[in-house]
């Protein structure tokens, strides 16, 4: 229902090219939709300031993390992904060698919808793809070498604008819908959606937790969570989330996770890359 109420008070009239209007998908009156939703219920909240997650809720918390950031606890992990992103396989190629600009400068990019394949290609995907392109085993999409490369990427990219496309092709749309929908639905015994806490309660308290508000929550990715104590990927907070509702998770980088990510992350267009972030 709230969606429903949101969109409606949004979307403009658009002259739709044929495919969207056949389909009936039509995410830039999504995005409109969102981003008034969100700046309208925040208005003290600059813009860019929601990509820092619960910090831009509470200013409690905000303070403390000014604090923690003098001396990140996410530091180490961006060394070590810098060392081992520039260390050769054992073919003699690098990460370099399977991206645009050799990697560097461009979390923002992903994920984008891979033509050849028909599916979304996540950061990580691409980076097992690339791993295993070269003779090496891929990495566990979860957390520990996963997380200290991608948050190294990550790190490469602070500041850039999101930038992820859409192309007019019905599998990328298809794709798109299917990520707002497990966005939007009611999933375990708690009977929660993901926008049951990041669009309904954003800075409101569940248990000791402030809620983030669901625009710009990927921006910081991969992050450092004080309930780890360590490193964590998208999967893994996704992973978590459908633990935390009593669901039950789907395997890391499963077609609906990389789906969700690619709804959420055309959500953030134009917010800059906060990653590697920390959060409680």
């Amino acid at each position: 229902m709230l969606r429903k109420v949101c969109l409606a008070a949004a979307i403009v009239a658009v002259t739709a090219q044929p495919l969207l209007a056949a389909s009936g998908v039509d995410p830039q009156a999504d995005f409109k939709a969102f981003r008034k939703y969100f700046t309208e219920r925040f208005p003290k909240v600059p813009l860019n300031d929601f990509v820092n997650g619960p910090y831009s809720m509470d200013e409690g918390l905000r303070k403390q993390w000014k604090a923690i950031d003098e001396f990140p606890p996410y530091e180490f992990a961006v060394d070590q992904g810098k060392q081992m992103f520039e260390t050769p396989f054992k073919n003699g190629k690098t990460y370099a060698d399977c991206f645009p600009n050799k990697g560097i400068g461009v979390r923002q990019l992903y994920p984008m919808f891979d033509e050849k394949s028909g599916e979304v290609v996540t950061l990580d995907v691409a980076i097992n793809k690339c791993r295993e392109a070269n003779g090496e085993k891929p990495y566990d999409y979860s957390k520990d070498d996963m997380a200290a490369l991608t948050a190294y990427m990550a790190y490469t990219s602070r500041g850039k604008p999101m930038d992820i496309k859409i192309p007019n092709d019905p599998r990328a749309l298809a794709a798109y819908k299917a990520g707002e929908e497990y966005f939007y639905t009611r999933r375990g015994q708690l009977n929660f959606s993901c926008a049951s806490c990041h669009v309904q309660n954003p800075g409101n308290h569940i248990r000791s937790e402030v809620l983030a508000p669901a625009l710009g929550i990927l921006n910081a990715m991969p992050i450092y969570r004080s309930a780890w104590g360590g490193m964590g990927t998208t999967s893994r907070r996704l992973r978590s989330c459908n633990s935390q509702v009593r669901g039950t998770p789907l395997s890391a980088e499963s077609p609906e996770y990389r789906n969700v990510e690619y709804f959420l992350s055309y959500m953030a267009n134009g917010l800059p890359i906060s990653g590697p972030g920390a959060r409680p």
